[in-house]
């Protein structure tokens, strides 16, 4: 059993942890578990609240094959399917997208972090209520004009 109650057996083989990509330019590698989740945050050293960043609106992509149901227990649930999300902050989704294996959904989250750097990612989109003091601030932190 591994430390997520499940039989090392269970776990696909195909998804070597050993070339696994660093992530681009200011992306920080939060957290890596093989064969398992990784999690990837953009500049965290600039979200606290002395910079006008909030933390909990810290730019996050998680790569997982666990459930994304809305229901309780469920992101325990491994699935056959991987993906990479970006959320802004908690209930804020910006991307969501679906990959074959943990390798495909880490270069995936590499595309994904080098798009939001890029400014090909329209966060603003992603939210209900504008907030434009905070996406000012954003913009300056991605180098955006």
């Amino acid at each position: 059993m591994n430390g997520d109650g499940f039989r090392d057996d269970e776990l696909p083989d195909d998804d070597s942890d050993a070339d696994t990509p660093a992530p681009p330019s200011g992306w920080t590698v939060w957290n890596d578990e093989p064969r398992g989740r990784r999690i990837l945050v953009f500049h965290p050293e600039k979200f606290n609240e002395t910079n006008d960043l909030p933390a909990p609106c810290l730019p996050t992509i998680l790569v997982s094959n666990r459930s994304r149901a809305a229901r309780p227990g469920a992101s325990r649930v491994r699935t056959g399917t991987w993906h990479a999300v970006l959320t802004l902050e908690p209930e804020v989704e910006a991307v969501v997208e679906a990959f074959d294996s943990r390798a495909a959904a880490v270069a995936g989250a590499n595309d994904i972090a080098d798009r939001f750097a890029d400014g090909e990612i329209d966060y603003r989109a992603a939210y209900q209520v504008p907030r434009e003091t905070y996406f000012d601030r954003l913009d300056e932190v991605v180098g955006r004009e």
